[in-house]
């Protein structure tokens, strides 16, 4: 929001009207992908293991994009890694625990909503734990 910013791992910032801000200049919505992406809460002094926790969910269960071309042994390698993600996104569909931070939008695509990058370490373990996450 204030142009290009390099701000040093843990510095700590505000949140002033729902917008992250440091030194009074505004960086990005506490809401947007790159909040989730680059800030944790730390209300309780947990930021730097919910970002740690949220950001290995999110990894182990990322899908990486399709390509245009693929050799028989990448595309035997990409359907292996589509199973394995599969699996481990099934188990989030079924938990009872994910279910309040799938945002409702759509109905048939997981996205997390914003109560998951803020949710308690209990619960992010747990759901670390659910996927396999390190």
């Amino acid at each position: 929001m204030c142009g290009e910013v390099n701000l040093p791992a843990k510095t700590v910032c505000q949140t002033v009207n729902g917008v992250i801000t440091y030194e009074g200049q505004p960086l990005c919505v506490m809401m947007s992908a790159n909040a989730h992406q680059y800030f944790a809460r730390n209300d309780d002094g947990n930021g730097l293991e919910r970002g740690r926790l949220t950001s290995a969910i999110t990894k182990t269960l990322y899908v990486p994009p399709e390509k245009d071309h693929y050799t028989e042994a990448e595309f035997k390698k990409r359907q292996a890694i589509l199973a394995q993600k599969q699996k481990l996104w099934d188990k989030v569909w079924a938990d009872e625990v994910c279910k309040p931070y799938k945002r409702p939008e759509h109905a048939d695509h997981w996205l997390w909503n914003h109560a998951f990058y803020n949710a308690d370490i209990q619960t992010l373990t747990y759901i670390a734990n659910l996927v396999g996450a390190q």
